[in-house]
């Protein structure tokens, strides 16, 4: 299958990341003998870190899959500088940070990246997917929810992030208000709109449509029978999207 230029970097790759939604290593081990490295990406998140830790991690940066690390680190500036010069020693492509850890958690976290050998990508979450207005308000954020998300997103782009992790409702807004290599990593990806335990969902076609860099999908590829031949269509899909929007 032909690569795609699905981002603003100019370069080929594939928009979709894979969380990896397993709990032990032999069950990550199948997968992966299922799948090409070219065709997607993979997330680590807290369950399968906490139970396999870095060596996983490794295991699959050397097995040549790019690697997401989304540990979502929030702490004092201090212990996220660390972590996140741990994260980047680790060789992955791409790591988080909570962007409503504050200007000084930001700025150590983006120092770590600059001084590491190995320079993933940072990013930022702004909003989680589970989260909507009224879960806003019960934790005493009375801001509009669109005001809430941009100003997180402009924080971390003053602070000299890479991107944000949020809804692909949300990516029209963040592509609007700053720049456009300004990157938008969206989860809540679903094939078929299913709602499960996040909200602010959408398919990956519609995803695209909205500007969105990186499609972060889970369940639909991993449990699927074929999980490749799942990824080929997703591309074959965007593939038709991206050609039909050049003749607009």
């Amino acid at each position: 299958m032909n690569p795609l230029i699905i981002n603003n970097y100019n370069h080929f790759e594939s928009p979709i990341i894979v969380a990896l939604d397993f709990d032990n290593e032999l069950e990550v081990t199948i997968f992966i003998s299922q799948i090409e490295p070219n065709s997607c990406k993979l997330k680590i998140g807290k369950e399968l870190f906490t139970t396999c830790g870095p060596k996983l991690v490794e295991k699959l940066v050397v097995s040549g899959f790019d690697i997401f690390l989304d540990l979502k680190y929030h702490d004092i500036p201090n212990t996220v500088y660390k972590a996140c010069r741990a994260a980047a020693n680790l060789g992955v492509w791409m790591l988080n940070v909570h962007a409503s850890g504050g200007e000084e958690m930001l700025n150590r976290a983006k120092e770590a990246i600059i001084e590491a050998k190995h320079k993933p990508l940072l990013i930022a979450v702004t909003l989680l997917t589970s989260m909507d207005h009224e879960q806003l308000k019960k934790v005493g954020v009375s801001v509009n929810l669109n005001d809430y998300i941009l100003n997180l997103a402009n924080l971390s782009y003053k602070c000299g992030l890479d991107g944000v992790v949020c809804s692909a409702l949300d990516a029209p807004l963040i592509k609007n208000h700053l720049a456009k290599d300004f990157l938008v990593v969206s989860p809540g990806i679903r094939i078929n709109n299913l709602e499960d335990d996040q909200k602010r969902i959408m398919t990956p076609i519609n995803a695209i449509k909205n500007g969105v860099d990186y499609l972060v999908i889970g369940r639909p590829i991993t449990k699927a029978i074929k999980p490749n031949e799942v990824i080929q269509q997703i591309l074959s899909e965007i593939n038709q999207t991206k050609r039909a929007k050049l003749h607009e």
